[in-house]
């Protein structure tokens, strides 16, 4: 019968988080996103319209 793993008691890695929160604070819990609608974030066309398009938009 195999022999059954330790429980580790230390964690670096714990303990290093836990130095930070003393000395910083706890983290934020979540950012905000700005409402913006998405047409305001879409690219920009690559070309100049062609001026056949610029008429037809006029008429």
């Amino acid at each position: 019968m195999p022999k059954r793993a330790q429980k580790r008691l230390f964690s670096k890695v714990k303990a290093v988080k836990a130095n930070a929160r003393e000395r910083v604070g706890q983290p934020k819990p979540e950012r905000v996103i700005d409402a913006e609608p998405r047409e305001s974030k879409k690219r920009k066309p690559k070309h100049k319209p062609t001026l056949q398009e610029i008429i037809d938009q006029v008429d």
